[in-house]
């Protein structure tokens, strides 16, 4: 595990360090702009998403809700947070975090790094996410963003609750 966690930490390196000096073609994505975004999670149920998520299985349902935010600290790449609350049949409330940074390759593809996790209910886990996806401007600041996820378990309250999901995500730049 910590050799995918350095290899993807030297990819996103190298694509930051590779494009950084590079000029954005999206007024949207440019260095002072903001990003607030909403997520939505097709897969499995998930102890720390900050997006919007109802999962059912073996008579449990786990619901999430939160939203993510970013500022872009140079053309293409936003360092961003993420808040959510969410709770299931098996568990009390919990609240949910995420940090990291969010780049997007030629202004169009946007992967991400980040750090995530929930507490509550004596339940801990954390998660290194890696994400990434294709950005689809509707309108001048508006953007759907689909995408793959996966989250690398880190502690032992996170066994088995990391993996693959999908997820669509609505972004709204100013």
């Amino acid at each position: 595990m910590k050799k995918l966690l350095v290899t993807a930490t030297f990819i996103l390196g190298a694509l930051l360090t590779s494009n950084a000096q590079s000029t954005t073609s999206n007024p949207a994505l440019s260095e002072g702009s903001w990003l607030v975004e909403a997520n939505t999670n097709f897969g499995r149920a998930h102890a720390s998403h900050t997006g919007f998520s109802l999962n059912t299985s073996d008579d449990n349902t786990v619901w999430n809700i939160g939203f993510e935010g970013g500022y872009f600290i140079i053309d293409d790449l936003a360092l961003k947070v993420g808040l959510g609350y969410g709770d299931s049949d098996n568990a009390d409330g919990r609240f949910s975090y995420k940090a990291g940074a969010k780049y997007y390759i030629e202004s169009q593809f946007p992967v991400q790094l980040d750090l995530n996790g929930s507490s509550g209910d004596n339940f801990s886990p954390l998660f290194v996410g890696l994400q990434g996806g294709y950005a689809w401007f509707v309108a001048d600041n508006i953007s759907l963003e689909p995408g793959v996820r996966y989250d690398i378990d880190i502690n032992d309250d996170a066994d088995n609750f990391g993996g693959l999901g999908l997820n669509v995500g609505f972004a709204l730049h100013f």
